[in-house]
């Protein structure tokens, strides 16, 4: 495929995808980026939200909590906390989420950054209409 990436996406629990992309759209922590073939290296957080990989076969959408992404110009690398395809996510996922960003909110030190993790991660529901 002309102009493409590698893109592997892997969580703790399992691989879930390894394709030549020619984009990959990334919530990073500081605002959405899309990499293409060609991309100056960077490596970013993630933020709660929605990582998009567009290929030969189609457009593919996963959930994902947090993590790195490492961009080169031939590759996209995510190493997700918690990833799951679009059409895997449920209700009670979003609930269990939300609970844990919310206990951990209760617990942490920085107030304004745990509330932003509460609050991703209602929008991230919001986004996937659950």
């Amino acid at each position: 495929m002309a102009g493409s990436v590698q893109f592997d996406l892997v969580s703790p629990e399992r691989r879930l995808a390894s394709v030549s992309a020619t984009e990959v759209q990334i919530p990073g922590a500081d605002g959405d980026l899309t990499a293409m073939a060609g991309h100056a290296p960077t490596i970013t957080t993630l933020r709660p939200g929605i990582l998009k990989a567009l290929s030969s076969e189609g457009a593919k959408s996963y959930v994902v909590t947090g993590g790195f992404a490492e961009i080169s110009a031939t590759g996209v690398s995510v190493l997700a906390e918690r990833a799951v395809p679009v059409e895997e996510a449920n209700a009670a996922l979003f609930d269990a989420l939300i609970a844990e960003a919310r206990d951990a909110a209760a617990a942490a030190e920085d107030k304004d950054a745990a509330d932003k993790l509460v609050s991703d991660m209602l929008a991230l529901r919001a986004s996937v209409g659950q």
